[in-house]
């Protein structure tokens, strides 16, 4: 009996974690902070957005503030964007108080394909977002990058102000991440764990060349056990060789990516890699022995 207990917790914390930590009482008004922001894709036909709407509950906060996000606005985020792009995934972001963190949470997980909470994680903190609850949603099956895109767009309409250039060098490390886990065959977990070890050090150690980045890299990759082609090793290079010269505060984002590390082993843990083989066969056995009953 104690083993099916630790196994059940197990088990169920491990669904929670990116479920947010502080959440607004139901039918307040933060006047510090302001209304949540739903931002829908502009491409959601009226049954579509209304299928978002009860995903996101926007029907229990007391006001928000909605907007549409297209290709107009993907373009002035992401060089090279396509203003022609069809956008589903949306997005409510709640603000936080500074130092919260972020908190990500896809209500939708059948319909977002390849982009995780960790990889959002990941892309905002180097756009500049910092301290928010967000909440992606999307009507049907698709990649859930665009909701990124609303995420900037809805950050702005608070009065905050992101620079484009770390906006555009987040949307490739989104890219890049959903390579590796889709065409590479890298767990997407263990891509976003890379990702956030790699800009960990690169924070914490400053290096001053794309040669000590590239020592970085290659010290993550053999820690992590990730094997890339010659071609991917390079572009996370220059990747991360480009968030090296960014204007960013790189002893604010160290703060920053411990607390990622932190979710990341709490979510995955370091326990025994045949662990959730053990957690899986435990459960088939069980409704094996409920099933036999019946018969």
């Amino acid at each position: 009996m104690k083993h099916f207990v630790k196994i059940a917790m197990a088990a169920v914390l491990s669904v929670g974690l990116f479920m947010p930590h502080f959440v607004q009482a139901e039918g307040v008004v933060n006047e510090k902070l302001g209304v949540p922001i739903v931002v829908y894709g502009s491409n959601l036909s009226d049954a579509e957005k209304e299928s978002v709407k009860n995903s996101l509950a926007v029907q229990k906060e007391a006001e928000v503030e909605e907007i549409t996000v297209d290709g107009n606005d993907l373009v002035k985020y992401i060089k090279g964007g396509d203003s022609r792009a069809r956008m589903y995934s949306s997005a409510k972001i709640t603000r936080q108080d500074e130092g919260k963190g972020l908190v990500i949470t896809i209500v939708t997980e059948e319909n977002i394909t390849q982009v995780t909470p960790e990889m959002y994680a990941n892309a905002m903190l180097t756009a500049g977002i910092e301290d928010a609850v967000v909440e992606v949603a999307a009507p049907k099956k698709v990649t859930g990058h665009s909701a990124l895109v609303g995420i900037y767009k809805a950050y702005e309409v608070t009065g905050e102000k992101l620079d484009t250039e770390r906006t555009d060098v987040a949307n490739d490390e989104l890219n890049l991440a959903t390579k590796f886990s889709e065409e590479s065959g890298v767990d997407a977990d263990k891509v976003a764990e890379l990702l956030t070890e790699i800009k960990k050090q690169i924070a914490e150690k400053n290096p001053a060349t794309k040669e000590e980045v590239e020592k970085i890299v290659t010290e993550q990759l053999n820690k992590l056990n990730i094997e890339l082609s010659e071609a991917d090793r390079q572009l996370l290079i220059e990747l991360m060789d480009r968030i090296r010269n960014l204007n960013i505060d790189f002893s604010k984002l160290s703060d920053q990516l411990n607390d990622m590390t932190t979710k990341i082993k709490e979510k995955f843990g370091e326990i025994d890699p045949g662990f959730w083989d053990k957690v899986k066969q435990f459960f088939a056995d069980l409704f094996d022995s409920i099933a036999s009953i019946f018969k």
